[in-house]
């Protein structure tokens, strides 16, 4: 039984067009190709990645951290309530204005005293500014790997002219440098998936987890199928913003406001010319849209479609979906950038405080003392913008 499902998975007419097999990518006369069985080098590699994570964090994250003024604000945890407790687990975190009323009266305690109680509580389980920062930072080093891409790729003539991409396609000779350049991007994206449990939580979770397993399942399946180039410039392209991103996020935590908007800047600028500039010829370097031309249209005029094809560029266009969902997010805080304000990243849970409550409370009250304010503007504007 196994036999034969490893038969049909591997059956040439899944990964290569008609006239094309496995007997091509055999190496002969010095040329070596990609085979399948060297991504199992991928899984100690990412075994190996969260150790170097686990040592990283440790020596270097957090000496970082100090050195940039990351400080921790002070949280004072919820006293043990088993009513308020269970609410919170089976029910919901954020419960409404009569089902704390009737918490009130179970717990024993006063309306004021519930409220806060879920707000700490909900505090409690938010990732602390320090394991964030030490996130931020490391995927920030681990982006060293865009260097390679770009000294792997600069140098390469599909690299500028994106027909020279299936050149010979698909006897393409794999040099040692894509070999570790494919074996290290796919070993990291394999730590991140194992370590998804434990890294902090924001509100695109689910987003993230499929763009994890796509982007694994992309770049397994272009090593089998031998798009080496094509893998190569999709990876670089995809690495290109992310840096930016995180180093924001570094200095977001360690209160350098100015820096982080800068950066802030230049990711946005980067990333919507890398994953959302849909125009250009495939002559020239302007991806996605010649990228994913040249996966999409270009490969049709060489050979027919085959199953390899039509599954690589839908991951593709699942990629390209939750870049354009992301690009929704980005354009939503360079919005709110443009007045000046400090930009935060809106996919994460904010902190919340005793005093904010208090100041809640005390404009909820004035609104049912004075009645509606005109033009729908508060008579007091205590809120302050709020880093994460």
């Amino acid at each position: 039984m196994l036999a034969w499902l490893s038969d049909c998975f591997w059956h040439e007419r899944l990964w290569f067009p008609e006239g094309l097999g496995w007997a091509d990518l055999q190496d002969r006369d010095g040329r070596i190709y990609a085979k399948a069985h060297d991504l199992w080098v991928t899984i100690p590699l990412a075994l190996c990645f969260l150790i170097v994570r686990h040592i990283f964090e440790r020596v270097v994250a957090t000496p970082l951290a100090l050195l940039l003024g990351v400080r921790e604000r002070v949280r004072h945890r919820a006293t043990p309530n088993p009513a308020l407790e269970a609410f919170f687990c089976t029910v919901t975190k954020h419960p409404a204005q009569a089902a704390v009323q009737i918490l009130s009266k179970q717990a024993g305690v006063s309306v004021h005293q519930v409220r806060r109680w879920f707000r700490r509580r909900r505090n409690q389980d938010r990732p602390s500014k320090l394991k964030k920062f030490r996130e931020a930072s490391l995927i920030t080093a681990m982006q060293v790997c865009l260097l390679t891409g770009i000294l792997l790729s600069s140098q390469k003539p599909w690299f500028y002219d994106l027909n020279e991409m299936w050149k010979g396609f698909p006897t393409l000779t794999l040099l040692p440098s894509q070999y570790w350049y494919y074996m290290i991007e796919l070993s990291f994206y394999i730590s991140l998936l194992f370590s998804v449990a434990s890294d902090v939580k924001r509100k695109d979770f689910k987003e993230q987890i499929v763009h994890h397993v796509a982007t694994i399942m992309l770049i397994g399946f272009s090593w089998c199928l031998n798009f080496i180039r094509a893998g190569t410039l999709i990876m670089l392209l995809h690495d290109a913003s992310d840096y930016l991103l995180e180093s924001a996020k570094m200095f977001n935590y360690a209160g350098w406001r100015k820096t982080c908007n800068y950066i802030f800047i230049l990711f946005a600028a980067v990333f919507f010319i890398t994953q959302q500039c849909c125009h250009g010829s495939p002559h020239s370097w302007a991806p996605p849209g010649a990228i994913m031309y040249c996966t999409w249209v270009y490969p049709v005029t060489i050979y027919p479609p085959f199953f390899g094809y039509y599954f690589f560029n839908g991951l593709m266009l699942i990629l390209q979906c939750l870049h354009i969902f992301w690009a929704v997010l980005i354009l939503r805080m360079a919005i709110k950038f443009l007045p000046g304000n400090i930009v935060e990243d809106e996919r994460s849970d904010k902190e919340e405080t005793d005093e904010s409550e208090e100041e809640e409370e005390e404009e909820e009250q004035g609104k049912l003392e004075n009645g509606p304010v005109s033009n729908g503007h508060s008579a007091l504007n205590n809120n302050h913008c709020k880093t994460e």
